[in-house]
C-alpha cells in the first residue's frame, strides 16, 4: 500500500505517469490502473487519517477476482446435462426444450450449446468419447502385481495379477486378483464381473492380449474360440481395441491407474497370505471407491451412475453362469498290423509270472500248474482221431511176452 500512497501523492503534485512509474519502480500500466481504481473509489490526496492500509486495500481491490460480464440468466446444471446425454435417444435439443420450459427467460439454443461445449471441453483434454448406458465393458490387466506369501516359514511369495473391468457410461469399476493371466482365470474373472455389475453389457472391449485375441487385425481380428463361446453364452459381443491404439480403451487405462493408486497404493503396507484374503481387501476398497467417493466434476458416485445410466440398458444374466471345462485326451491305442492281430486272435500271450514268497508263492505255483494242465488238456482235445490212432502204439505199447510162457513182471 506504500506504493499506492506514493502514486497518489505524486499524481496530486502534477508528475507525469511515466515519471511516477520511474520513481516508484513499477510499470506505467500499473500506475494508470492504480489511478483508475483510486478515481473509481473516490479517493484523493491527502487521504483521511482513518483510512488504514487494510481499508485502502478493501476499497481498491474489492472487485478483483470476480468475473467480468457475469451471466445474468439462470444456468442449467451442466453435470446433469452431461449425464443425461449418456442416455439413449437424448439430444441437446431435447434438454434445451426442458430447460426453456423451466426458465422461459433462459439462454437461446445456440448459446445453450456453446456454453455446454465450453463446459464439456474442460472435463477431458484428449479424445473425449461418448459412452451410452449399458453399451461397453472395458477389460484389462493391471501392469503391477501384488506379492502374496505362500509359505510362512520361508517367506516365499507369489505375485498375483489384478484384473480390471470398467463400464463406459458410469465408470463403475470391478477388480479382482488371480494367480495368472491364463484363459481359465480370464474367463472366471469375466463371469464374476458380470455378477458384480448385475447384468451384461452389449460389447466387451479387451486388449489384444493372446488370451483374448489370437491374431490381431484392424478389420477382422481372430478371437479366442473359448472367449467367443463365453460371449455367446452371455448374449454379448467382443470388440477388441485396434492394434497400437491405446486410446481406444482409454477408459480402462484410466481405471487401471485409479486401481493402482486407490487400491495398491493403500495396500502396500499389508501382508497377504492367500488369494482369498487379498480379494477380500480389494472388495472392501472397491466398495469405498464405487459407493462412497464421488466423481470429480460430476458430484455423484459410480454406484449411483450405474443405477441411473447403465442398469436400464443392461441385459439380464443367464440362469447358469459359464463354466470352463477341460477335456482330457483319450489314451492312444497301439495299432497292430494284420499279421499281428491274427496272431493275437489265435493264441493268448502268456503272462510272465512274478516271483513271490511264502504261501502266496505256493498258490501262484499251483495256479500255474493248473493253467498248464488245462492248456495240455485243450491241446489234446483239439487233436484229430487219425492222430490218436497213429500214436496209439506210442501211448499204449504192446504187452511183452516171455518165451517160457510166464507172465512178465513189471
Amino acid at each position: 500500500m506504500r506504493q499506492v500512497r506514493d502514486v497518489l501523492r505524486l499524481n496530486a503534485a502534477g508528475v507525469s505517469g511515466n515519471e511516477i512509474a520511474r520513481r516508484v519502480g513499477v510499470a506505467s500500466s500499473t500506475v494508470r490502473l492504480t489511478l483508475k481504481r483510486l478515481a473509481a473509489a473516490g479517493l484523493g490526496w491527502p487521504l483521511p487519517a482513518e483510512i488504514t492500509d487494510a481499508v485502502l486495500e478493501a476499497q481498491l481491490f474489492t472487485a478483483v477476482g470476480t468475473k467480468q460480464g457475469h451471466r445474468r440468466r439462470d444456468e442449467p446444471d451442466w453435470a446433469a446435462i452431461h449425464r443425461e446425454l449418456k442416455r439413449k435417444h437424448v439430444t441437446l435439443q431435447i434438454l434445451w426444450d426442458e430447460y426453456i420450459e423451466r426458465y422461459p427467460d433462459g439462454y437461446r439454443y445456440s448459446r445453450f450449446c456453446e456454453l455446454y461445449r465450453g463446459w464439456a471441453s474442460r472435463v477431458s483434454v484428449t479424445m473425449r468419447q461418448s459412452h451410452a448406458g449399458g453399451d461397453k465393458l472395458f477389460v484389462d490387466y493391471a501392469g503391477d502385481a501384488v506379492p502374496v506369501i505362500i509359505d510362512r516359514l520361508t517367506g516365499k511369495t507369489r505375485r498375483a495379477q489384478i484384473f480390471v473391468a470398467v463400464l463406459g457410461a458410469s465408470n463403475f469399476t470391478y477388480a479382482e486378483a488371480s494367480w495368472t493371466q491364463a484363459l481359465a482365470d480370464w474367463i472366471s474373472a469375466h463371469t464374476r464381473a458380470f455378477e458384480a455389475i448385475g447384468g451384461v453389457p452389449k460389447l466387451l472391449v479387451p486388449d489384444n492380449t493372446k488370451v483374448a485375441v489370437i491374431k490381431a487385425c484392424l478389420y477382422e481380428p481372430q478371437v479366442n474360440r473359448t472367449y467367443a463361446e463365453m460371449a455367446t453364452h452371455y448374449d454379448t459381443a467382443i470388440l477388441p481395441a485396434r492394434p497400437r491404439r491405446p486410446r481406444d480403451k482409454a477408459k480402462v487405462e484410466a481405471a487401471v491407474l485409479i486401481v493402482e493408486r486407490w487400491l495398491l497404493g493403500r495396500l502396500r503396507h499389508r501382508r497377504f497370505y492367500s488369494l482369498a484374503e487379498l480379494n477380500a481387501a480389494i472388495g472392501e476398497m472397491l466398495r469405498q471407491l464405487n459407493e462412497e467417493r464421488p466423481i470429480r466434476r460430476l458430484g455423484v458416485t459410480r454406484r449411483a451412475l450405474l443405477e441411473e445410466l447403465d442398469r436400464p440398458h443392461l441385459k439380464a444374466l443367464p440362469s447358469e453362469p459359464y463354466f470352463l471345462c477341460r477335456m482330457a485326451p483319450a489314451p492312444r491305442r497301439r495299432r497292430l498290423s494284420r499279421r499281428g492281430r491274427g496272431s493275437l486272435l489265435q493264441r493268448a500271450l502268456p503272462l510272465r509270472p512274478q516271483r513271490s514268497r511264502g504261501a502266496a508263492d505256493a498258490a501262484h505255483r499251483r495256479g500255474l500248474s493248473q493253467g498248464r494242465a488245462c492248456r495240455r488238456a485243450s491241446a489234446r482235445q483239439r487233436q484229430s482221431p487219425a492222430h490218436h490212432r497213429a500214436r496209439a502204439y506210442a501211448v499204449e505199447p504192446p504187452a511183452i511176452r516171455r518165451l517160457d510162457g510166464r507172465a512178465h513182471s513189471p
